[in-house]
């Protein structure tokens, strides 16, 4: 386990335990990027977040400047741009709605433009269907008078938020897991890259599902049926090869990685490959939380909660198999979600019960993550997206 200081300026001023309003801090002219982090909120979560926090950041990543805070909201725990930068939408976790908010395009700063509901509760992950037409969320939860479900929204020309556009609960053999799988659970949408096929993650069903989205916003089944999981794994999220057909998914439960045949003309998901997201010498509690694919293509990055670690793994470029690259401390606790900056040169992880993120410098060649650092602190972290 590595950690060392290097990648960021230390964590007084810019990156304090108490950083400055937006009223305070005024935009700098100088070059730099935007960061949204949303945080979670309630007591029911012991959150200490305040709601979403935007971050100026210099173009070398070694500062991080909060310029605004949007507070007032409930559990703003995942995040997702419009195609154009121009907007940006969060689900409220544990409630029933989702927010737009407008982007300022000269600081970044955000406008709520409206909030609907999502038809179920407890929302975990949105994503724009490549049209920009609609909204796709995950509802994970079954609780009178709501069933775990996908929704689809639809989105306006100026980006706010309709009204539902197709509902679809979900439902199935749950997994064995007394607590965590009680009912189907879905935790997650993503388009595959051609943007032909939605992908669906399922938690409580141990399955991977697949859809299309038809031209009117309605949800089909695809032909392909769902891959399966081991029983008792707990798919929570994947994510797609940038040029091959390939996914490689994340198993909460079991703390695993499938590495996954992909076809795209039918949206078949079929698993050839399971590796664990530990290393063999830690038998103690843990959860998987994320998983990304490098820019290149070249590795797939998981995040770890218990173990409190980043894991890398090559890919065999012809086979798509993962070996191992290493594991590295997340330097805090509960690294719920981490994300590669545009350059794929840093990778900040927010760990969400120490209210830190961290950044790691990523070496390209090898896949290694060094020189951690603490580059902004605010409340219970949960979701990091740059502009």
């Amino acid at each position: 386990m590595m950690a060392s200081a290097g990648l960021a300026a230390s964590t007084s001023g810019a990156a304090s335990s108490e950083p400055a309003s937006a009223k305070e801090t005024p935009v700098s002219a100088a070059p730099f990027r935007i960061a949204y982090v949303g945080c979670r909120t309630t007591r029911e979560r012991n959150a200490r977040g305040e709601g979403i926090a935007v971050f100026q950041i210099s173009n070398d990543g070694r500062t991080w400047n909060r310029i605004q805070l949007v507070d007032g909201l409930l559990n703003p725990s995942f995040l997702a741009f419009s195609h154009d930068r121009r907007m940006l939408y969060a689900v409220h976790g544990d409630s029933s709605e989702v927010s737009a908010f407008r982007i300022d395009a000269a600081g970044g700063r955000l406008t709520l433009i409206n909030q609907v509901p999502c038809q179920g509760l407890n929302p975990v992950h949105l994503t724009l269907d490549p049209s920009g037409r609609y909204l796709l969320v995950a509802n994970h939860i079954t609780k009178t008078p709501h069933v775990s479900s996908l929704a689809v929204l639809s989105v306006g020309t100026d980006g706010a938020l309709g009204g539902i556009v197709d509902h679809v609960p979900l439902s199935g053999n749950a997994g064995p897991h007394r607590v965590e799988q009680p009912f189907a659970k879905p935790h997650q949408v993503v388009f595959d890259p051609a943007g032909r096929f939605v992908a669906v993650p399922d938690k409580g069903l141990d399955l991977i599902l697949t859809y299309r989205l038809d031209d009117a916003g309605k949800l089909h089944a695809a032909d392909a049926p769902p891959a399966r999981a081991r029983e008792g794994s707990g798919p929570r999220h994947l994510a797609f090869h940038p040029a091959q057909p390939l996914v490689f998914v994340l198993n909460e439960l079991s703390s695993t990685v499938l590495s996954c045949a992909y076809d795209p003309q039918s949206g078949a998901i079929t698993p050839r490959q399971e590796v664990s997201a530990l290393p063999d010498t830690f038998i103690g509690f843990s959860r998987g939380s994320e998983i990304e694919t490098s820019p290149d293509g070249q590795f797939v990055y998981v995040s770890n909660r218990g173990h409190d670690s980043l894991a890398a793994f090559a890919i065999d470029g012809g086979t798509g198999r993962l070996s191992p690259v290493g594991w590295v401390a997340a330097e805090g606790k509960t690294p719920r979600f981490f994300t590669l900056n545009p350059s794929g040169r840093y990778l900040f992880a927010a760990n969400e019960d120490s209210d830190t993120i961290l950044g790691f410098s990523r070496d390209q060649a090898s896949g290694r993550l060094s020189d951690t650092t603490v580059v902004a602190r605010t409340g219970s972290p949960t979701c990091i997206l740059f502009a």
